[in-house]
């Protein structure tokens, strides 16, 4: 059987005819009913003066998915003429596509605007260990250009004890940490926002919030209104039907300090979990066992077929171990 490297390399060579024209803004038609598979890997040659972060900005990527993408190569200086692969291919999550839906482990957001036939795709930076972004159910509660940020006392606290103490107000502008607009979410404390600092999109950073490029919320705010439903999960492990076949995208999943960290075997029995609740009536699938464990300890974000869909071969746990 083909190896994950194969199949990976097999993308990459269909990418590279994309490369020279694709446009970078992540509006991406959806896929036909019952398929979830959109956009397409692209390839790019790095410059000179090219960083992961600054390539992220132009093309609409976070820090993490690109170092994952790309294992190898030095994120701060790539090296002139260096291909660069962008994962700009994403199995949707699963759920109604409908409104906001946040995948807090691929650290992006997704947009379905209503009545359209297309998905807006953002990548965010979450919160950071020991300050968890949510998961769950809520709806955008305001909207608000030019805030200003009124930092609680936890983080005030925090600060100081650093030697770096805040004022009770910072006002709009370039100092300000929520950039030029923030979405208030129905759940108290959290935000979808903008950020004074280009890096960390992509990463966990932030207290909790949902921080974009500025250039990404100001157009994400064009598009919503107050009342939008807003859905946040935990998925690192993304199955999705494109053609008949189906597709494994896995992340890294996310863990604090006191979680344990995951063996192999863990995010084998995880997986299997989530595609039999996936696919419990499409079937009896014949998967690739070899290519699910390449997949899973590969962790880089880039959708590879695992099975074709709907074939009369049952599926046995103990394959997978």
């Amino acid at each position: 059987m083909p190896s994950r490297a194969f199949a990976v390399a097999s993308c990459l060579s269909f990418a590279a005819l994309l490369s020279a024209g694709t446009s970078a803004a992540l509006e991406l038609p959806l896929p036909p009913e019952g398929e979830d598979i959109v956009g397409q890997i692209q390839v790019i040659k790095a410059k000179y003066e090219d960083t992961f972060a600054a390539i992220g900005e132009t093309h609409d990527l976070g820090y993490l998915e690109l170092v994952a993408a790309n294992p190898g190569v030095d994120p701060w200086l790539p090296g002139e003429g260096t291909d660069i692969i962008l994962p700009t291919r994403f199995i949707l999550p699963p759920g109604p596509r409908e409104g906001i839906v946040i995948n807090i482990a691929e650290y992006r957001l997704y947009y379905y605007p209503q009545g359209k036939n297309v998905v807006h795709t953002f990548p965010l930076g979450i919160g950071r260990e020991g300050w968890g972004s949510p998961v769950g159910n809520t709806r955008i509660s305001a909207m608000t250009s030019n805030p200003a940020w009124y930092p609680p006392q936890s983080i005030r606290d925090e600060h100081a004890a650093d030697g770096d103490p805040l004022p009770t107000v910072v006002p709009p502008g370039p100092d300000n940490p929520l950039g030029p607009y923030k979405m208030s979410l129905a759940l108290p404390g959290y935000l979808i926002h903008g950020s004074n600092k280009k890096f960390g999109i992509g990463m966990r950073v932030s207290h909790g919030c949902f921080r974009m490029l500025n250039h990404n919320v100001l157009e994400l705010a064009k598009m919503v209104k107050v009342g939008t439903p807003v859905r946040i999960v935990d998925e690192p492990y993304k199955f999705g039907v494109s053609e008949g076949k189906v597709y494994l995208e896995a992340h890294a999943p996310l863990e604090d300090g006191e979680q344990k960290t995951l063996t192999l075997m863990d995010k084998h029995a995880v997986v299997i979990n989530t595609l039999l609740k996936r696919d419990e009536a499409a079937g009896k699938l014949h998967l690739d066992w070899e290519m699910v464990r390449e997949i899973i300890a590969g962790e880089d974000g880039l959708p590879i077929q695992i099975a074709e869909q709907r074939t009369e071969v049952a599926v046995h746990e103990e394959q997978l171990f």
